[in-house]
């Protein structure tokens, strides 16, 4: 099941890869018939417009305003119901920190892999450990979803596009270097806490051709 609604996107199809380029933070929250909440960014609002998608923390989301004041660049995305059930957004409040990615563009460069923005669960940070100067996690997955993950395969969590090191079960493990700890909001992550995760497009196809 998928959790980025349709009519949370832009008509056309929007796609990213993976590769955080701005970490930003919650400025508020608004709860009405949906929930909007308002995001401080480090992209220059004159550069995207209303309608926009942009993924969240891996859920593809659309701009429903933005501006620019005395505290920097914001836009504004709506989220339902649905959404804040399924995905790790009903956890957000003023401040939680957040990896953002505008969609890909022709042209752009494919630095991770393919990612669609819709989550397909949550997963469950079992343990950090340090590996030198790099820290490996341990995740849960759902058992429905642990099928489609794979050593040296690629998932996506809280948007950012992993390489998987290895699989026990329904848990997996990846390697995060420093830097990736730096520029996304892993390197504030714990044990304990909760992660969107899509799998690889590419796993759900041959896990489909498989069953045929």
């Amino acid at each position: 099941m998928t959790c980025c609604l349709r009519q949370e996107q832009s008509e056309r199809s929007k796609m990213f890869t993976g590769i955080i380029t701005d970490k930003g933070n919650v400025r508020s929250v608004e709860k009405r018939g949906d929930t909007r909440f308002v995001i401080n960014t480090a992209f220059d609002p004159d550069d995207f417009d209303i309608g926009a998608s942009i993924a969240c923390s891996g859920v593809c989301l659309t701009v429903v305003d933005k501006g620019t004041d005395n505290d920097g660049g914001w836009f504004a995305v709506d989220a339902s119901g649905e959404t804040l059930s399924l995905t790790n957004l009903g956890g957000w409040d003023v401040g939680t920190k957040i990896n953002l990615e505008r969609s890909l563009r022709v042209g752009d460069e494919l630095g991770g892999h393919i990612v669609s923005g819709h989550v397909d669960g949550m997963a469950d940070i079992v343990s950090i450990t340090p590996e030198g100067d790099s820290q490996r996690y341990t995740f849960k997955a759902p058992d429905r979803l642990a099928k489609f993950i794979a050593a040296k395969g690629s998932v996506t969590l809280n948007g950012v596009s992993l390489t998987v090191n290895e699989v026990e079960g329904n848990q997996f493990g990846v390697n995060l270097i420093p830097h990736t700890q730096t520029v996304t909001t892993f390197g504030d992550a714990a044990a304990g806490d909760v992660i969107n995760l899509e799998i690889d497009v590419l796993a759900r196809y041959v896990a489909r051709l498989a069953e045929e």
